[in-house]
């Protein structure tokens, strides 16, 4: 089984698991996900790199956004405890648009085309990895990492149609070795099991 590295774009996996839920974020176990996606692939998951950033919070913040990191805080304190996953992360940008707020994840994309560029450099031993994203900023990158040798497999979602949802750029998927889509099962397969008390 080869080994492989696994790159999460935390904003697109997030809303596809609220679009698998039918509103509410499907809980899951995001490192089980990764190693589930990777043996698909007859590979092992070496490391998990996850992309995100903290939510936005004002210099007077409110009781929401207070509780909104706190929560993201623990969130974090419990991947961290995992060696073989890091944690990247950008910021969050608030804009007013139309008098109301539109929130935007900053830097993330930056942090992930960074780590990619560098595997070869870092991991010299991994021919494979793979990316779950749906963003063309990646192409690049993929391009760059299959002249070195590495091949890229895209795990991403679409729908068809004019009112579709979701959208992935068809350079991106001309970019990769191979792409998949993923499906409700990958995310239900992966509960997050209880700690037992002691």
């Amino acid at each position: 089984m080869e080994d492989t590295i696994v790159f999460i774009d935390a904003g697109f996996l997030s809303k596809l698991s609220k679009h698998f839920g039918k509103g509410k974020y499907l809980i899951y176990d995001l490192f089980e996900l990764s190693k589930g996606i990777a043996k698909k692939q007859n590979s092992f998951c070496k490391k998990t790199f996850y992309y995100t950033a903290p939510p936005f919070i004002s210099s007077k913040p409110t009781p929401i956004e207070t509780k909104k990191k706190k929560g993201y805080d623990n969130f974090v304190e419990k991947l961290s405890k995992n060696k073989d996953f890091i944690i990247r992360e950008g910021r969050c940008q608030r804009l007013k648009i139309d008098g109301k707020f539109i929130y935007k994840q900053k830097g993330v994309d930056s942090l992930a085309v960074i780590d990619l560029v560098n595997v070869t450099i870092d991991y010299p031993n991994i021919k494979r990895i793979i990316l779950i994203a749906s963003d063309s900023d990646f192409v690049p990158v993929i391009d760059s990492l299959k002249k070195r040798g590495v091949k890229t497999i895209l795990y991403t979602y679409y729908e068809k149609g004019r009112k579709a949802t979701f959208s992935t750029s068809n350079e991106l998927i001309k970019s990769v070795h191979k792409y998949v889509l993923l499906e409700k099962e990958d995310f239900t397969i992966c509960p997050i099991k209880k700690e037992k008390k002691k």
